[in-house]
């Protein structure tokens, strides 16, 4: 038979298969779907991680209706699993919607409902929030969705607290990113969450990305491109500050490394970054700490120093103004983890 005659006939399906308990990521397929968002979660979920010795991720892709899933370009692809896959998987994965001014079918919202029941880790990437509040996942909750779509979850969704700003949120059990990259930066904070810091940048490394990124979506939203000079000045400034982060630093010294004027970088880091100079180095110097409180005994007073800041209560209120929690009880949460080998 003619090679080309042998590509007209349909892949085969392969058999679903049921490995031994590990923690399982489906991510949901659906037809017209851009592969980048689920690229994403394969990239982070699906490759076998060795190297690490740890009891990595089994990952399944999942439709509404399992076989052949047409997506954007004129591929397809094939997948044996359901949606009683999705239902019952350790952490859901939704990486988009076909249309966020639909509400997703009585079947997937089923499905979504009997997975939060059981107490599984629920995530959406971009417009994947839609499916969420469609099932009342979100009602009373925080989330986040692109910021082209922010004002319309707000609006069809008024029980949920919109937040059009950050890349992602952790609101326990339940997690929402905004736009398709920043499914990266949440599935890098998941990582974190389940295996710690150093297995969390490695993984980062791999993907030469940053282990967190700084500031908000509203760095992104649509403004008229600029050539602007000052744009590499700040990030020289950044790259220093990075270097500096126990030393006392002020807008004055980080401005005269971008010799520019106080004000004068002030206006154009807020805009390279979504945020202010001393927040950005606060945010570094809590960040800084994780892998301290993680992997070290040293007493949070000891650490406070360590990242540069004053005193322990000032070190406490930032601790808790940005991950949500307290120094002492996120080392616990990991120290747990780690011990039980279970997700903290």
């Amino acid at each position: 038979m003619p090679p080309h005659a042998q590509a007209a006939h349909p892949l085969p399906v392969p058999a679903a298969r049921r490995p031994a308990a590990r923690h399982r990521v489906a991510v949901l397929a659906y037809p017209g779907m851009s592969m980048f968002e689920t690229g994403i979660v394969t990239e982070v979920f699906g490759l076998p991680r060795p190297e690490f010795d740890v009891d990595w991720y089994d990952l399944v892709v999942c439709a509404e209706r399992p076989g052949r899933v047409p997506v954007v370009g004129g591929a397809s692809l094939h997948t044996p699993y359901g949606l009683e896959e999705l239902a019952t998987a350790q952490t859901v994965i939704v990486p988009g919607v076909p249309d966020v001014t639909a509400e997703p079918s009585p079947e997937l919202v089923d499905a979504l409902r009997r997975a939060h029941r059981r107490g599984a880790r629920i995530m959406s990437i971009c417009s994947g929030a839609f499916a969420l509040a469609g099932a009342g996942l979100l009602d009373g909750r925080r989330a986040t969705t692109h910021w082209r779509y922010a004002e319309l979850l707000a609006r069809r969704y008024p029980l949920i607290a919109v937040d059009p700003d950050v890349l992602y949120l952790d609101d326990g059990e339940l997690f929402t990113s905004a736009g398709s990259a920043a499914g990266l930066d949440l599935c890098v904070h998941v990582v974190r969450r389940d295996h710690g810091a150093a297995i969390a940048n490695a993984v980062a490394r791999r993907l030469v990305i940053p282990p967190h990124r700084d500031g908000g979506q509203a760095q992104f939203v649509e403004a008229p491109v600029t050539t602007d000079p000052a744009d590499d000045r700040i990030a020289g400034s950044i790259d220093w500050a990075l270097t500096h982060l126990t030393e006392p630093l002020s807008v004055a010294q980080l401005a005269g490394q971008a010799h520019m004027s106080p004000r004068t970088y002030l206006r154009h880091f807020a805009r390279a970054t979504g945020t202010s100079p001393i927040r950005w180095v606060i945010d570094q110097r809590v960040r800084a700490s994780l892998a301290l409180l993680e992997e070290t005994d040293a007493p949070v007073e000891q650490i406070a120093g360590a990242v540069g800041f004053d005193t322990p209560v000032t070190y406490r209120h930032h601790f808790g103004r940005v991950m949500l929690t307290s120094p002492s009880a996120y080392r616990r949460a990991f120290r747990t983890a780690t011990a039980t080998g279970q997700p903290a």
